[in-house]
């Protein structure tokens, strides 16, 4: 639905200094390597965990929301054509400073959090095919090590291994794919486990909060679109090619994530995908293919350096935006002199980083970055409605009412404790903003003292 507040014209009057450089093939497959990544390769069989054979009933209720928030973050890229998505709308919806740096924060945090999963993930079962003789939170320390060097030697760097190793990713997927195909072709694997609902504790209640606790946990396989809104700036004609690659995109891998799932049922009971780390290396290990399963590992390590590498990335680069808007304490936006790199800003998400994956596991880190999101998603949703009274000169993607509607509460549903997350979860979130709390302080106490305040 467009709105045609200025009939026929869908070029936004401002203008960007950035230069306009992707088209929308491209953002499509950014979008779509955005997405893909450690979700679906390290937390499919902790979502087996808590829902039992029919674990693909939560990824078809993660992507029902993930289109529902797509929806809303469609309209405000097309209505705000600009980089620095979430926060963006909630300054322009609500109008609390505080609020929009709880909620950039967050976002900055979820990107930590992802990151270290697949740290913890790297450092896992699909290492372990090669060697274990360092144990895994050796490996995750040095992994975000690793990250945080690529990250400071440049961008042009970072990216141009984020274009191969999203392909290395998508290739690792079509095996688990063919691998399906083959077995359902040969008669292999089980199929009335697709029907199995496993629940801790018994009765409707507790299937209930098993469902939600694994959809929450499985939404961490959805996260990533959303990054792609701060690409406003540098994509051609946004007002036009946004809508289509966001829900072309959110659409391929929710059709992908969701046939995975099912040959991930079929072929393995999911008591042995809950026990693994690499559970897709499972499911490889027990397809009638002959495919070697040392390949598919460093396939699967490739995909999860992919989605750590991403999120490093969009992490110190918001902790370099928000110190240089003032926000954060300005020794944060210090750039390297000779890269030009926000060394500050990945130092400190790297340490942070460090103490993630010194403390959580996968599930409890990827649950982590859920939560953390579907927070932002409440507000984000929410936002789209009350900023329907701002109107602008130039038409634009409208989504109905309901769908904000519906997502505002489907992501509080699944942040709240229905979800059956563990308090760890609470408690990590809850850490990360005090830290982020601390630094506003004694950023305006700093501003305070010096008079820089206003």
């Amino acid at each position: 639905m467009t709105d045609t507040t200025t009939p026929g014209s869908t070029t936004p009057p401002e203008e960007t200094g950035l230069k306009r450089a992707i088209g929308p093939k491209l953002l499509i497959l950014f979008v779509i390597g955005d997405i893909l990544g450690t979700g679906i390769y390290a937390t499919t069989g902790k979502v087996a965990g808590k829902v039992g054979g029919a674990l693909w009933l939560p990824f078809v209720i993660g992507f029902v929301v993930a289109i529902l928030t797509a929806a809303s973050y469609v309209e405000l890229v097309g209505k705000y054509p600009r980089a620095a998505g979430a926060a963006l709308y909630t300054q322009k919806a609500f109008k609390v400073p505080f609020l929009t740096f709880i909620v950039a924060f967050m976002v900055m945090c979820s990107g930590l959090s992802s990151a270290s999963a697949a740290a913890r993930a790297f450092g896992g079962d699909y290492l372990a095919e090669f060697t274990d003789a360092v144990p895994p939170t050796v490996v995750a320390i040095l992994f975000v090590l690793a990250l945080a060097a690529l990250n400071l030697r440049g961008v042009s760097e970072s990216v141009k291994a984020n274009v191969v190793l999203t392909l290395v990713e998508v290739t690792g997927l079509l095996v688990i794919l063919a691998i399906g195909a083959y077995a359902i072709l040969s008669g292999d694997g089980e199929p009335g486990r697709l029907a199995e609902f496993e629940a801790s504790g018994s009765g409707g209640y507790a299937l209930l909060t098993g469902v939600l606790g694994a959809t929450a946990l499985g939404f961490f396989a959805f996260v990533g679109f959303e990054d792609s809104v701060n690409m406003a700036e540098e994509t051609r004609d946004p007002v036009r090619t946004f809508p289509r690659a966001i829900f072309i995109g959110v659409g391929v891998t929710g059709t992908v994530y969701v046939l995975v799932a099912l040959v991930s049922s079929l072929l393995v009971d999911h008591r042995t995908l809950e026990k693994s780390s690499g559970p897709l290396l499972e499911v490889v290990k027990a397809g009638g293919l002959d495919f070697p399963p040392k390949l598919f590992a460093l396939i699967a390590l490739f995909a999860v350096t992919n989605s750590a590498l991403i999120n490093i990335m969009m992490a110190s680069r918001l902790c370099y935006g928000m110190a240089n808007e003032r926000i954060l304490p300005r020794a944060m936006g210090r750039v390297l002199a000779k890269r030009r790199t926000p060394v500050t800003g990945i130092v400190f998400v790297s340490l942070l980083a460090i103490g993630l994956v010194s403390t959580g596991e996968i599930a409890g880190l990827g649950d982590t970055t859920a939560f953390l999101l579907l927070c932002v998603f409440a507000v984000v949703n929410i936002a789209v409605l009350v900023l329907r009274k701002d109107r602008v000169a130039h038409a634009h993607f409208r989504t109905p009412t309901v769908l904000p509607v519906l997502g505002a509460l489907s992501a509080l549903i699944l942040a709240s404790p229905l979800a059956d997350r563990p308090a760890e979860v609470y408690i990590r979130a809850g850490v990360l903003l005090a830290i982020g709390v601390a630094l506003w302080g004694l950023n305006k106490l700093v501003m305070k003292v010096r008079g820089e305040e206003h």
